[in-house]
């Protein structure tokens, strides 16, 4: 994929959001041509190689416009960390990503001539959380709370349509870093009021990413054929927490010191708080062995280069 005799015709659902936006931009830097699945087409302008195509409203044939693709990118599905988990909120987390799975499912079936890889985005919360054990793509079982529950239905929604023919990826994300989104400017706010410090007892995995190389890591799985099943987005150096928030401090130039107790997150963020109080050693066995190389493998590095 090179822009020159290889560009492709993506389909991209969820293009508009956060890694998107992201990928977007890249896409089209290498030459493609993206057809972004959205709600609501009539407010978005067509730009220099985007077409809009509508989506999950009643009476939408978002297939009619997508014949011909060579692959379907499905990013869709509402954000765990913008709000407390009610019931309702953990019920609307896991629907619209089965939904938007399933939706891509009969898409597929209903072209005539089917992509040869369709990349479904995943998380890391798949495993579950552990202070202990490492995991790998070889890990088959789940966790068992909310998170890991919602990745496995999520996952198993688009497993449930794969077409003989075509290969399906997962990208399971760890935390994105970046400053237009995700986690990170929420990490780094109590810094940047001088407040910033240990998040519960610290020793707390976080297998992290920089955006770029999410970015960059999504390419590679379009290109390599060889690549298939789930696939860890997480750079291969994971850090503890407290680690995490020295070096963020260091970075920042501001100072580690006033601690925040788990008790204090729970009260705060409800059953949310586990996105900072427990975590996972999760490393990129399967991009690592097929030849990928991070931009950024080091916290610091990746840091230095977002601030």
């Amino acid at each position: 994929m090179n822009g020159r005799g290889n560009d492709m015709k993506i389909a991209l659902a969820g293009g508009t959001g956060f890694v998107g936006s992201y990928l977007t931009e890249a896409l089209k830097k290498n030459g493609h041509k993206i057809l972004i699945l959205t709600r609501n087409s009539q407010n978005k302008t067509p730009k220099d190689q985007v077409t809009y195509v509508q989506w999950l409203n009643d009476g939408d044939t978002p297939e009619n416009h997508l014949e011909g693709i060579d692959a379907f990118i499905n990013l869709a599905g509402e954000s765990v960390n913008s709000g407390r988990w009610t019931e309702e909120r953990k019920r609307r987390i896991i629907e619209s990503r089965t939904q938007s799975a399933d939706e891509v499912n009969r898409i597929l079936h209903n072209l005539m001539e089917p992509p040869k890889v369709v990349i479904q985005a995943s998380a890391i919360g798949y495993y579950g959380t552990s202070d202990s054990k490492f995991f790998t793509e070889e890990v088959s079982a789940s966790g068992s709370d909310f998170l890991a529950e919602t990745v496995y239905k999520w996952e198993q929604s688009a497993r449930e349509g794969k077409l003989p023919d075509s290969r399906l990826v997962f990208t399971r994300f760890g935390i994105i870093l970046s400053k237009a989104g995700g986690a990170l400017p929420k990490m780094a706010l109590p810094y940047q009021l001088f407040a910033g410090g240990k998040l519960g007892k610290g020793v707390q995995w976080m297998s992290w990413i920089h955006i770029e190389d999410v970015v960059k890591a999504f390419l590679f799985c379009l290109e390599n054929k060889n690549i298939e099943g789930p696939v860890n987005f997480t750079a291969p150096n994971p850090v503890q927490m407290s680690e995490f928030g020295k070096t963020l401090g260091a970075v920042l130039h501001k100072p580690h010191w006033l601690p925040l107790p788990a008790f204090a997150m729970k009260m705060m963020l409800g059953e949310m708080s586990m996105l900072m109080l427990e975590g996972q050693h999760v490393t990129p066995k399967k991009l690592l062995s097929s030849g990928y190389s991070f931009s950024y493998p080091h916290l610091k590095n990746a840091l230095e280069d977002i601030y």
